[in-house]
């Protein structure tokens, strides 16, 4: 029993005193994989988070589904999923939990967390003060857990601020911005003027479910608006639900801050307002048997503060695909800006305008100018108002809060602020560590001196030819232009052999293009124009190009829209191989062909995108001459996912036991080998409400083993269906070779490899 008597005085709360490497506030995507980036790098973790759950936008608390430079793949952004830690989430989150369903995602996240044992951390506390020990440097952050009434002072060397709305960086001082920059100060044409708005607003989703049974519908008092009223009734499509509703939005002419109760309880009456129009306006007579099973008791918040670094990101970073020297991430979603009145205005939801390729993203917009042990994490990295509206996606993100732990990790070892690693050799050592854990930074290729596999000879019990793929797959109409993408190194590209189907004698356009940029997967340079002869039937067509290519890059092979002909395709997949189509996803563009207004500081150009699984058959076709795309060598040149070429070994397509073999001319101890698979970095596999028709990705390997140079098995692995497997061994293994042999799991996907990295 505990009793006490009466205090003249005021009761203090309990109060914990804790001490860590890295402090980090906020547990949405960016400072939940900064905590288990950091901590697996040995780093003392406190992981502060206000909400019961972790994941911010992403949990079951709002349900907006995790995304970023895949944009649904809607843009021309190919395999650009994000690496490292939000890519074991989202990919476990795909083999777990295909259907969408937030709660499984709650937990995959809590799990990932609660099992770092670096990690402590606090769930339903924030921050409320700090101290100083100097100016401009924070000592220790104060934070109330609602829950256990108990305070925290917790001491940090370094402090990362992930909450979104910036409480550490605005407590300690650190400079900071909200709202829109003029069209001048950035040179940034597409920046918004007063009549759209300063600010993106807020959304609350909601979810329904059948009963089997008819349900009546009693309004709450509060739900008191007419949704017929509102300028965007005509377009509203009322069988949606969830997070298909993101433009239920509100708030942006409001203090995003500290107005947020507000702007909540005007989306509640709008919300509840649709359903009072559904259930009850008579208009909707299938509805009879919907509940309304959950609503969001928290909005997602788009935007509030944005902090300055060193660096500030703007709109020509994003278009022009700028590059920079201290680049440890990378983005690719829309410039995405939506007007200010949200729900209650005439105007589209959003104005989204793409780049024709990612754009990498400095480190230098991810510490604060002033506060000199602050890192930013998640959407207040420094960025202009417009490339906020890129940069703000939660995988992207997540992706910066991955470079921010590997900083403070190089920070706390050799005692540096992190301004400090903007020297060129400390710069390079963040990028090598980066991209060794799974972090894609384009432009920057892992050299690592260290990797045992760059002294090798590596060979292979099979490399591809890229003779073409069967014509064993279902018939393609060509109501949309199509393209077959195929890596060329230089030179001609050999002659091709299709197969085509006519009921009426037509002509196929067949067109060679390519990127203006290497790297890009924009087809807008046509180098040359061919026409067929179609005759009825089925029968092979022969063409070849007397162009040369100049650049390693993909090329385009396009058949322009005919709907009179039918392509062949094939039912083989292949690792770095990809058709793609002249059309448009509606949930990131209007058009196939994006055509902004005059003066705006965007590009016009065509969108050619690719079919998701079981659709997207590659085209069926046979080269002249074979190409050697897929050579063994590739599994040492420090590129873990196809870029301007595959960047894989992919064995024989009727290899049974595919291996791999490393042998060095001196015996090597071995203590840890890291292998990169493919798991189909073009796949966005978004979280939350969409579902997904696969678990698993067909090219990921699923089990291996490795032998010394003795034969004895030292490792096997038989389930994985995870990027990138860490072996390391009890004992480090001497051994003059490595033979790493893969289970060939899917007949018609030849088995592939990115990656393998061997240390001692």
């Amino acid at each position: 029993m505990i009793k006490q008597e009466f205090s003249k005085g005021t009761r203090s709360l309990k109060t914990d005193y804790l001490t860590a490497d890295l402090v980090i506030a906020g547990g949405g995507l960016s400072g939940t994989c900064c905590a288990i980036t950091a901590a697996r790098q040995g780093l003392k973790v406190i992981l502060i988070q206000d909400r019961p759950v972790l994941g911010g936008n992403a949990s079951s608390e709002v349900r907006l589904w995790i995304l970023g430079a895949t944009s649904h793949m809607g843009n021309n952004n190919r395999w650009a999923r994000e690496g490292g830690v939000v890519d074991e989430i989202l990919v476990e989150n795909l083999y777990r939990n295909p259907e969408g369903n937030p709660l499984i995602l709650d937990t995959i996240l809590l799990e990932m967390v609660t099992r770092e044992p670096n990690i402590k951390l606090l769930l339903n506390t924030a921050v409320h003060d700090l101290q100083k020990e100097e100016d401009d440097q924070i000592d220790y952050i104060r934070a109330f857990c609602s829950q256990n009434s108990t305070e925290y002072q917790v001491k940090g060397k370094f402090f990362v601020d992930a909450t979104g709305d910036g409480i550490v960086g605005f407590l300690a001082g650190a400079a900071f911005r909200m709202g829109a920059e003029s069209k001048d100060e950035f040179d940034e044409a597409f920046a918004p003027d007063q009549s759209y708005g300063q600010l993106l607003g807020h959304s609350i989703y909601f979810y329904s479910k059948d009963t089997g049974k008819p349900v009546r519908f009693v309004p709450p008092g509060f739900a008191d608006i007419d949704i017929t009223k509102l300028p965007r009734f005509k377009t509203f499509n009322l069988k949606e639900f969830g997070c298909r509703l993101w433009w239920v939005e509100y708030g942006g002419r409001r203090d995003t801050i500290h107005e947020s109760e507000e702007i909540k309880w005007e989306l509640w009456k709008v919300i509840y307002g649709i359903w009072n129009h559904i259930k009850n306006s008579g208009q909707y007579p299938d509805s009879e048997n919907l509940t309304l099973e959950w609503v969001g008791t928290i909005p997602g918040k788009r935007e509030s503060r944005r902090f300055e670094g060193d660096y500030m990101l703007t709109q020509k970073d994003v278009v022009d695909q700028r590059k920079h020297f201290d680049a440890v991430s990378f983005g690719g979603w829309a410039l995405d800006l939506h007007p200010a009145d949200g729900v209650f205005g005439d105007k589209p939801g959003c104005t989204q305008w793409h780049s024709k390729g990612v754009y990498q993203i400095p480190y230098r917009t991810m510490y604060s100018k002033n506060i000199k042990n602050l890192f930013l994490g998640g959407r207040i990295i420094s960025a202009s108002h417009v490339a906020f509206g890129s940069s703000r996606v939660m995988a992207t993100c997540a992706h910066n809060g991955q470079a921010v732990a590997m900083a403070a990790a190089l920070c706390v070892e050799q005692n540096l602020l992190p301004a400090d690693l903007m020297e060129k050799h400390r710069m390079n050592e963040l990028q090598k560590r980066l991209i060794r854990s799974g972090q894609y930074i384009p432009h920057v290729r892992l050299e690592d001196s260290e990797d045992l596999v760059q002294s090798a000879h590596v060979t292979s019990s099979s490399e591809l030819e890229l003779k073409g793929l069967p014509f064993d797959g279902p018939w393609r109409n060509l109501d949309f232009s199509m393209a077959q993408m195929i890596p060329v190194e230089l030179g001609l590209i050999p002659g091709i052999r299709i197969q085509v189907k006519s009921s009426v004698k037509s002509k196929l356009t067949v067109e060679l293009r390519l990127s203006e940029k290497p790297e890009n997967y924009t087809p807008e340079i046509i180098l040359e124009k061919l026409q067929l002869d179609i005759e009825p039937g089925e029968h092979f067509y022969f063409f070849s190009f007397e162009q040369e290519i100049t650049a390693s890059q993909y090329v385009f092979v396009t058949f322009l829209a005919n709907s009179e002909l039918m392509l062949k395709c094939s039912n083989t997949r292949v690792t770095g191989m990809l058709s793609v189509f002249n059309k448009f996803n509606k949930s990131v563009a209007t058009s196939s062909r994006q055509e902004p207004p005059v003066g705006i500081g965007i590009d016009a150009f065509e969108f050619w995108v690719p079919e998701r699984r079981p659709e997207g058959h590659n085209l069926a076709f046979e080269l002249e001459k074979s190409l050697s795309p897929f050579s063994a060598r590739n599994i040492a040149n420090g590129i873990f996912r196809p870029t301007n070429q595959p960047n894989a070994w992919v064995a024989s397509l009727d290899d049974s036991i595919p291996a791999l073999k490393l042998k060095w001319p001196q015996e090597k101890m071995i203590s840890e080998v890291n292998l990169y698979f493919d798991s189909d970095f073009d796949h966005p596999m978004e979280s939350t409400l969409m579902g997904h028709p696969e678990s698993e990705i067909p090219f990921c390997v699923k089990s291996f083993l490795i032998k010394d140079d003795s034969g004895k098995v030292i490792h096997q692995q038989n389930e994985n269906h995870q990027t990138i497997q860490k072996v390391r061994f009890q004992e480090p293994v001497t051994t003059t070779s490595l033979t790493i042999v893969f289970e060939k799991r899917v007949e018609n996907v030849p088995l592939s490899v990115f990656g393998v990295s061997c240390y001692s």
